[in-house]
């Protein structure tokens, strides 16, 4: 699990029609992804449009927005779809990045264990290191707080 100042693990996934990102190749932009547990649902639905309502805030400051999940591309494409989100979604569907980035976690909902994605988001700076780390995100507001401070970086 990467902490901060430590650099960021590297990945490229899928993106959607067709497109791959490369975490290292953003450089020096400065990358802001957000792990969410699932296309559609209600708290990620509110943080997807959120982040989206945000983007272009985001780029006049040169930051790059992107979630993750273990969804599928074709799952991404149609949530963006029906909520008309603009944050690209990027495919972990193997989970590597996941458990790289230490979000692949053990959760409990209604006395029931399973393992899921742990709503995180991690602010890279344009040197590939991590800048700032929220885990166990609370949707409401997060999405300011995270402008915040990457507009101080």
């Amino acid at each position: 699990m990467p902490d901060l100042s430590d650099t960021a693990p590297d990945f490229t996934l899928p993106a959607g029609q067709g497109h791959e990102i490369t975490l290292s190749a953003l450089r020096p932009a400065p990358v802001v992804l957000f792990f969410y547990p699932r296309d559609d649902t209600p708290g990620c639905t509110k943080e997807s449009i959120g982040f989206s309502e945000l983007m272009p805030t985001f780029e006049q400051a040169g930051v790059q927005v992107f979630g993750v999940s273990k969804d599928s591309i074709s799952s991404h494409e149609k949530f963006a779809t029906k909520r008309n989100l603009t944050v690209p979604l990027l495919s972990d569907e193997h989970g590597q990045v996941c458990e790289d980035y230490g979000v692949w976690k053990e959760k409990n909902m209604y006395g029931k264990t399973y393992m899921g994605i742990e709503r995180t988001t991690f602010l890279i700076d344009g040197n590939g290191r991590i800048a700032r780390v929220w885990r166990k995100v609370k949707v409401p507001g997060h999405m300011e707080e995270v402008l915040e401070a990457a507009r101080a970086l």
